[in-house]
């Protein structure tokens, strides 16, 4: 049921329904469709056509009313059930709305008063405001008048001023050269006043200082006013000329108001003024221009100040700073690509040498070539001069730019602005990436690496004569250093490298490792020389090792006045010499034919040994002296390599003296062999000299002639004759005093040997070319030729005189105590610990004579205790005990 009604109330409860329609649709019998129905069902593109009347459309307007009476009924009917279900909801509803309503009454009440407020507000306030706005405008409208007017009125002053500093500048043009409109630098120009850089830099109080030139003062006030005068004409902050910026001062312009900048171009009294203001910042720049060349070029350090000044007055001074750096590095490096280029040398080559590239033809009909790149045999010296005095040349350009730049820096240092108290260098570094020195170095080292590299690597010619001239090159640079000394703080000595100089001379390494690797090979061929790596020539000897100190003090020499690059050569030098010790190292011969002393004749190996050490010897000699000549810190560098020189020469000396000295003291020790105390010797014969005696002197004279005379080392040589007399005189003494048993025969037989001895020693220490006479080298050793004398009467004392020290003076306690031993029936210190008799010189010498003292004297103990139980020769022993006692308390005293 529901469901029919909300079916017949659809057409009534649509959002489109009109009654008065409907009344007019009932009443003509058609049936009414809302205007929505109307445009869905297409009927509204054509009004006045309508789809037939239905059924119901006919039925009269009382059944329409009737169901429109029973729908009221049937709609009130469903309201009161409403009602009657929701009544309590709808009259809580109905306290609240009329509770909202008195809230809404009063809110209305103070909404209209707010309105009423802002009313008055809005006559208080805006009315005003809009009034002031205008004023404000007009008033901004003034005062760029005014700063129109004022600017217009300073430019004319201004303008006038500058037609007569103008004016002012012609007048002194009229009387001196006039510059040219854009000068160049030029290195070449003559640095005639070069005197005036030690002019002191004097600014006085103003804008300019006092540069002591009326024309100089001019333009700088001139460029002054050209900065203000477009700094004017263009608005304030248009401009980075530092002239006064009188805008810039005004409080109007920079206060709260912000006034538009107003073009004066626009004005016509200003702009027919604009033509000369561009011709005289022209002419002005172009005289600031020439004034900072002549400055430089005579290095005038005042006019080089007036010509920055003005720079900097126009407000290009970095700019400028940037530009004369530019061409100067540019220039530079433009000498230097000159100094190598091959065509211009083969040009001077032949222009100012003999020789012609036209050889061969004849006068009137020469062929004319191209222009050579390389030298021939014949024009090799002509290109070599050419390459030499261009080289000196650019060296003189070189020095000439780097016063130049460090003149321009000082005066930047110095120079400041008087009213900014701006210092010029720092205004310049502004732009500049380092300080102009820094930068002159920096592309001086650049460009000659760079061309000096790549000139050798293109040309032979120029890669042999710089590498080989490598020093003289280095002179030139040396010369250059001194020649900027005095203007620049660059330092080159022996204690001191500046490191723009380090930095130059680093440009060089490629000639420098050239020239390096041509003295290694020249070192190393000397060596190879003398110690031949395959054994194909004979063994070294003295020249080998004077030509290789030879070679090598040549190479320090040639080095010596440059401290770095003495220093690679003493590296050079360094690894020439462990070359050389190593190949002798190898020929060394280390087996035991190197030491044998069998004779007659010397061996293979002995001869070479000895060739190999007098080569070292006299290489080490002359390297020694390179202490006198070099400073301590150069010769730290070469001493290691000389050290080792004489460590391989000691290496072949010491183990040969050792088996001489070895085999002499076995000769000497078979003395112990013959028995000295029977009364007649028969192994002595008629009274001459033993057996063991003449070997010792068929050995010491093959000794002499046959293994030192092959040692060519002067000095060294008479160094081990008095070492080897000294130990033979020390061992005989030795084997003497304890040889038991002695009878007088023996005693006698002894001084016999003694004699034969002393005459053999004294022949030994003389050489060839010498006439001396007999024993007269022998008093020259001291102690040891003394002891032997001494020796002779000490055989023949009593026994109460041996512990007498007026007897026995020159003679050794231990000796003593072995001769009193010898006399008693007391036991030897090598007899009672069963040591031989070799073995116990050996022991002797190797330890000091306290110590051999202390073993005398343990031997005595233990003697003293053996004859508390064994008293066969106590009493006959009791004698020399006392006597030994007698001689250690006097050593022990």
């Amino acid at each position: 049921m529901s469901h029919m009604v909300q079916s017949d109330y659809s057409l009534f409860a649509s959002s489109a329904f009109d009654a008065n329609e409907y009344a007019n649709a009932i009443l003509a019998g058609e049936p009414y469709l809302p205007p929505s129905d109307l445009k869905l069902s297409g009927l509204g593109k054509n009004p006045n056509k309508l789809p037939a009347p239905e059924a119901s459309a006919k039925d009269d307007i009382s059944l329409a009313i009737s169901k429109l009476s029973l729908g009221i009924e049937d709609v009130s009917k469903q309201i009161k059930s409403l009602i009657s279900a929701h009544h309590e909801d709808l009259l809580s509803q109905a306290a609240d709305a009329n509770q909202l309503s008195g809230s809404l009454t009063s809110v209305k009440s103070d909404i209209t008063d707010l309105d009423s407020s802002l009313e008055k507000l809005r006559r208080k306030i805006s009315v005003p405001h809009q009034a002031l706005h205008v004023s404000l405008s007009r008033l901004q409208k003034f005062q760029q008048a005014s700063d129109v007017l004022r600017r217009t009125s300073r430019f004319v002053v201004l303008a006038r001023r500058l037609e007569g500093q103008m004016a002012e500048m012609e007048g002194h043009g009229q009387s001196a050269s006039k510059a040219d409109a854009h000068p160049t630098l030029k290195l070449s120009e003559s640095a005639a006043q070069m005197s005036s850089s030690n002019s002191n830099l004097s600014f006085g109080p103003g804008v300019l200082g006092d540069t002591g030139d009326e024309k100089e003062r001019t333009i700088a006030k001139a460029a002054l006013s050209i900065a203000e005068l477009v700094t004017l004409i263009d608005g304030p902050g248009t401009s980075d000329f530092s002239g006064t910026d009188l805008a810039a001062a005004d409080p109007i312009v920079n206060g709260a108001i912000n006034v538009v900048n107003f073009n004066l171009r626009l004005i016509n009294a200003i702009s027919s003024h604009i033509p000369f203001i561009e011709d005289a910042r022209v002419k002005v720049t172009n005289e600031m221009e020439s004034m900072v060349i002549t400055g430089l070029s005579t290095l005038n350090q005042s006019l080089l100040a007036s010509s920055l000044q003005t720079a900097y007055n126009l407000g290009v001074l970095p700019q400028q700073v940037q530009t004369l750096m530019t061409e100067l590095v540019q220039d530079v490096e433009d000498r230097i690509k000159r100094a190598f280029d091959l065509t211009k040398i083969s040009k001077d080559a032949y222009k100012d040498g003999n020789a012609s590239p036209n050889l061969g033809t004849s006068t009137g009909q020469q062929y004319k070539s191209r222009v050579r790149t390389e030298p021939t045999n014949v024009t090799a010296p002509q290109w070599t001069a050419a390459l030499w005095v261009r080289l000196e040349k650019m060296t003189e350009e070189m020095a000439e730019c780097c016063i130049k730049v460090y003149t321009l820096e000082q005066v930047l240092k110095l120079k400041r602005d008087t009213v900014s108290q701006t210092v010029f260098l720092d205004q310049a570094m502004t732009i500049l990436e380092n300080r102009p020195s820094a930068t002159f170095w920096t592309a001086l080292g650049r460009a000659l690496e760079r061309h000096g590299r790549d000139s050798a690597r293109g040309s032979s010619f120029i890669q042999q004569t710089l590498s080989t001239g490598y020093p003289k090159l280095l002179r030139l640079f040396h010369e250059f250093f001194a020649k900027i000394t005095v203007h620049t703080d660059t330092v080159y000595s022996s204690t001191h490298q500046s490191p723009e100089t380090v930095l130059v001379l680093r440009s060089l390494t490629y000639f420098e490792t050239l020239y390096l690797s041509r003295s290694a090979n020249k070192l190393n061929e000397v060596v190879a020389q003398a110690f031949p790596s395959n054994g194909a020539r004979a063994s070294p000897g003295v020249n080998d090792g004077l030509s290789i100190a030879r070679t090598v003090t040549n190479e320090l020499d040639s080095a010596r006045f440059d401290p770095l690059f003495v220093r690679a050569v003493a590296k050079t030098v360094v690894s020439s010499l462990d070359t050389m010790v190593t190949r002798a190292d190898n020929l060394i011969v280390k087996d035991r034919t190197a030491t044998l002393l069998s004779g007659p004749s010397p061996t293979t190996a002995q001869i070479m040994n000895s060739s190999i050490a007098t080569c070292l010897y006299h290489c080490h000699s002359r390297l020694v002296k390179l202490r006198e000549d070099y400073s301590d810190t150069l010769f730290q560098v070469i001493s290691p390599s000389i050290n080792k020189i004489h460590a391989t020469y000691e290496q072949i000396v010491e183990p040969l003296l050792t088996a001489i000295r070895r085999e002499l003291s076995a000769i000497i020790a078979r003395l112990h062999r013959i028995d000295f105390g029977r009364s007649t010797d028969r192994a002595a014969g008629m009274g001459g000299p033993s057996f063991y005696m003449k070997d010792f002197v068929d050995k010491l004279s093959y000794i002499k002639m046959e293994i030192l005379s092959k040692f060519s080392v002067e000095g060294d040589n008479n160094k081990w004759v008095i070492s080897i007399v000294k130990f033979v005189l020390r061992t005989f003494v030795l084997h003497v005093s304890i040889a038991k048993p002695l009878g007088e025969s023996g005693k006698l037989q002894l001084t016999t040997d003694m004699t034969e001895l002393e005459f053999t020693l004294s022949a030994f220490m003389v050489d060839g070319s010498q006439s001396q006479k007999r024993g007269g080298n022998l008093e020259s050793l001291g102690d040891e030729y003394r002891l032997l004398r001494a020796m002779r009467p000490l055989l023949f004392l009593e026994n109460g005189q041996l512990a007498n020290p007026t007897y026995t003076s020159g003679v050794p306690p231990l000796i003593v105590l072995h001769h009193i031993l010898v006399r008693s029936p007391l036991p030897l210190p090598h007899s009672l610990h069963g040591w031989q008799e070799a073995e116990y010189v050996r022991w002797v010498d190797e330890h000091s004579e306290e110590e051999a003292r202390t073993l005398v004297e343990g031997g005595l103990s233990h003697w003293e205790k053996m004859a508390e139980t064994e008293d066969k020769y106590a009493k006959e022993a009791e004698e020399y005990i006392t006597l030994a006692r007698t001689v250690l308390k006097n050593a022990s005293t």
